[in-house]
């Protein structure tokens, strides 16, 4: 699901960056890794929900599909780390229901993220989609300040206000605009930064490792979203209208999916791994550039001049926000 606010969908945690020596070889192999990951995630989900034979327009059936793919695969690698070093970096899964309650906050927040992602995903047109869900950084500072009470500095002010611009500028020139989609979007930029601030607070109570996180939050998103798939009517809907359940080929693309989601989480701490903080910064704002231009080769998405210059403003405020954070870490 994406721009490199996707990512953090799937990514527990920023983790700590290690800036040791590694082959060329190495470092293309692990960027290009990510980028087939996050680019799979986009296009697929794009792809279920409106872009196919297999219209499926359900969001929350989508996600908790997902979900539960991912939790799938936990179990497994995580049983698979016990006698092979491949998947050692997976722990074995694991559920305290102490733990669990204290973590349960964070996954209310993270399945209103993804559900609503999806949702902006499948409302607006994936070149429309980076401006859709640009204001994370705008949220990003301002949950910062209000809820954990720091300051952000003048040139990141700069960088938020232009991906704000980009953000009024590319909405007012998208020729296919949707207010729904268009809300949904700021609705997950809203819970994208919330995430965020809530993953600092929550990871202690699984000794900072972002695996253990990530098991929690997996098994808790389920047991929150399957009563709201329930009442939401999307099985009924699906059952009634739906003529392609049997189909291989749909439930094939449905799991390719929840895989792709699933290996965004290793291909980022791969990427934090074997590159800089600035490769990163770099692999993720090219990355975003590249999916627009995707889009509008594979989608033949119609794009203003005004919506491509509100596109153009949103990924050079974010470009521009990350260079900044990033010369930032350098100085503390």
């Amino acid at each position: 699901m994406s721009s490199r606010n996707d990512e953090k969908a799937f990514l527990p945690t920023p983790a700590v960056h290690q800036q040791r020596g590694h082959s060329l070889g190495v470092i293309f192999s692990v960027i290009a890794f990510y980028w087939v990951a996050s680019l799979s995630v986009v296009f697929l989900n794009k792809t279920i929900l409106s872009g196919s034979e297999f219209k499926f327009p359900y969001p929350t059936t989508v996600t908790l599909f997902q979900l539960v793919v991912a939790l799938v695969l936990l179990v497994v690698c995580g049983h698979l780390g016990k006698r092979s070093r491949t998947f050692s970096m997976v722990p074995p899964f694991e559920f305290d229901p102490d733990i669990a309650r204290k973590i349960a906050p964070l996954s209310a927040i993270y399945v209103l993220m993804l559900t609503l992602n999806n949702l902006c995903l499948q409302l607006v047109e994936v070149t429309f989609y980076q401006v859709a869900r640009s204001l994370s950084i705008f949220f990003n500072i301002l949950f910062t300040f209000t809820i954990l009470k720091q300051s952000t500095s003048g040139p990141a002010m700069l960088s938020c206000f232009i991906v704000v611009l980009g953000f009024v500028v590319g909405s007012y020139g998208e020729a296919n605009f949707s207010w729904s989609g268009l809300i949904a979007g700021v609705g997950s930029s809203i819970f994208v930064a919330l995430y965020g601030i809530y993953v600092k607070k929550t990871l202690n109570l699984v000794d900072n490792n972002q695996w253990r996180l990530l098991h929690y939050n997996t098994a808790l998103s389920i047991v929150f979203l399957l009563p709201i798939v329930l009442f939401s009517g999307e099985i009924g809907e699906i059952m009634e209208n739906v003529y392609f359940l049997g189909n291989f080929s749909f439930w094939f693309l449905m799991t390719i999916t929840g895989v792709a989601g699933f290996l965004i989480n290793i291909s980022m701490f791969l990427q934090i791994k074997y590159t800089t903080p600035l490769t990163n910064t770099i692999s993720g704002t090219a990355k975003s550039c590249v999916q627009t231009l995707l889009a509008m080769v594979f989608y033949q998405n119609p794009i203003t001049a005004m919506n491509g210059f509100g596109i153009f403003l949103s990924l050079f405020g974010s470009g521009l926000y990350s260079w900044v954070r990033y010369k930032e870490m350098q100085r503390r």
